[in-house]
């Protein structure tokens, strides 16, 4: 990592125990300094990623069918779909980079395991996102954000558990 990234998670990292250390008092019974530091960093990394989806769908594809053409075929993805498809790879970097460097910085695995763990999970999330956003959005006909809200409420259980025990998992010695 480079020294402004070092100095970047040094400086979060104390932001971040700074409130810890201030709120212990009413949560150390239930709640640990890394699933606290898990906490701010996916609900930072959730708002961008709302915020990057509102933005993106809203006025950047701007409610539009997308068209493409791969290998001499057209193609089109709904508005909602492109939308993830821009949004995630953000998100996913700034989000690895925040768990390895700010939640689970006692992990001993390489970071390249580190990051094609982390990876095997976000997609799973993924897909979660994609069949979630397709069923609320064009079978029940909920608002596209409100649905990505929705999904994302139950991506965040499995993206704990799976990073906590996985992708930044101690290795055994």
């Amino acid at each position: 990592m480079t020294k402004i990234g070092t100095k970047i998670a040094y400086f979060i990292t104390k932001c971040i125990e700074f409130i810890y250390d201030y709120v212990a008092k009413y949560i150390q019974r239930f709640c640990t300094r890394q699933l606290f530091r898990y906490a701010v960093c996916g609900v930072s990394n959730l708002v961008l990623d709302w915020f990057l989806y509102f933005i993106f769908y809203n006025f950047i594809i701007g409610h539009n069918l997308v068209y493409f053409t791969l290998l001499g075929h057209q193609f089109c993805i709904t508005p909602h779909i492109a939308t993830l498809c821009v949004v995630f790879p953000i998100t996913l970097m700034t989000g690895f980079w925040l768990n390895k460097y700010i939640t689970f910085v006692q992990s001993n695995l390489k970071s390249s395991h580190q990051l094609k763990r982390y990876i095997s999970i976000v997609a799973i999330n993924l897909l979660l996102n994609y069949f979630g956003l397709k069923l609320l959005v064009e079978v029940a006909h909920w608002y596209p954000t409100l649905s990505k809200i929705f999904v994302t409420l139950i991506t965040v259980l499995v993206s704990y558990l799976g990073q906590k025990y996985y992708s930044f998992a101690m290795k055994k010695k």
